[in-house]
C-alpha cells in the first residue's frame, strides 16, 4: 500500500535537534484537541502519526487518558517516544501508513494531528481509523491561501502534499460517513512566530518585530471574534475537528 520511497524519507527525520521546535508547536496542538474533546472522557486513544511523542508529553501532563498507545511511520520517532517513558502511554509501534494493527473498535479516540496533509491516500486511511474507534480528531494546516500554487516547492518540502481548508476538510470527513461533534481554528502565537524567526531562521532580534508581531496576532483575533466563525476561519492557520462515526454510508458517488 505504501509508496517506499515515502516511507524512507520519514525513517530518520526525528534524528535532529529540532526537538524545542516541535514540543512548541506540540503545546499548542495538545491545547487544540483538549479543547475540542471537552465533551467526553475517553479511557483508550491511539495517536497515529505520533512522530517523537511531542504532543503525547503534553497529553500525558495533562492526564488527558489512561491509557494511550502510538503508531508512527518512522523508526526514530518510536524510539523517542519510548526514550520519554510516559505513564500514560502503553504501547508504541512502527505502521505502514495506513494499517492499523488493532481490531475494530478498539479505542475511544483516535488522534490524528498534522499528518492528513503528507498522506497519499487519506480516504483509505480514514476508512482504517474509523475501523478502529468510535471517534476521532484531527488537526490540518490551513495551507489553501491566496498564492498557494505559486509555492508549490515550499510545501512540498514539508512534506505537504494535501491542501486543506475548513470547509474542505468538513466535506471530506461527512462523505466519508462522519459526523462533527465540535471544532475549532487556531491563529499562530507570537511564541511560535517569534521562536520560528529568531532561532529556526536566525533572524536578527527587533523589538519593533516583536511589537509588530504580537500587534498582528491581536489584530486577527480581535476581528474574528468580532465577525464571527467565517471570519475566524479565513484568518486561521490550523483547524482542528472531532468526529464520530455513523451507520452512514460512504457518500462518494
Amino acid at each position: 500500500m505504501l509508496n517506499t520511497d515515502f516511507q524512507k524519507a520519514y525513517q530518520n527525520f526525528y534524528t535532529d535537534n529540532d526537538v524545542a521546535w516541535r514540543m512548541l508547536g506540540a503545546k499548542y496542538k495538545a491545547q487544540n484537541i483538549i479543547n475540542v474533546c471537552k465533551s467526553m472522557k475517553p479511557q483508550k486513544v491511539l495517536e497515529v502519526g505520533a512522530g517523537d511523542g511531542s504532543i503525547l508529553h503534553f497529553l500525558d501532563q495533562y492526564a488527558f487518558a489512561p491509557e494511550i498507545y502510538a503508531l508512527e511511520i518512522a523508526a526514530s520517532g518510536v524510539e523517542k517516544i519510548k526514550e520519554r517513558k510516559l505513564k500514560s502511554v502503553k504501547e508504541v509501534q512502527v505502521f505502514d501508513g495506513y494499517t492499523i494493527p488493532y481490531p475494530d473498535d478498539s479505542f475511544d479516540l483516535i488522534i490524528l494531528a498534522h499528518v492528513l496533509e503528507h498522506v497519499e491516500h487519506e480516504r483509505l486511511l480514514i476508512r482504517e481509523l474509523k475501523r478502529v474507534a468510535k471517534h476521532l480528531v484531527i488537526e490540518v494546516p490551513r495551507d489553501y491561501k491566496f498564492g498557494v500554487d505559486e509555492r508549490i516547492n515550499h510545501f512540498l518540502a514539508y512534506g505537504h502534499i494535501n491542501m486543506y481548508t475548513p470547509t474542505s476538510i468538513r466535506f471530506l470527513l461527512k462523505s466519508e460517513g462522519l459526523a462533527i461533534i465540535a471544532d475549532q481554528t487556531s491563529i499562530i502565537t507570537p511564541e511560535v512566530t517569534l521562536f520560528n524567526d529568531y532561532i529556526n531562521r536566525n533572524i536578527k532580534k527587533s523589538p519593533i518585530k516583536s511589537l509588530k508581531v504580537k500587534l498582528e496576532y491581536m489584530l486577527k483575533t480581535t476581528i474574528g471574534k468580532l465577525f464571527g466563525k467565517k471570519k475566524q476561519e479565513d484568518l486561521a492557520n490550523a483547524y482542528t475537528v472531532l468526529v464520530k462515526k455513523t451507520d452512514e454510508e460512504v457518500k462518494i458517488f
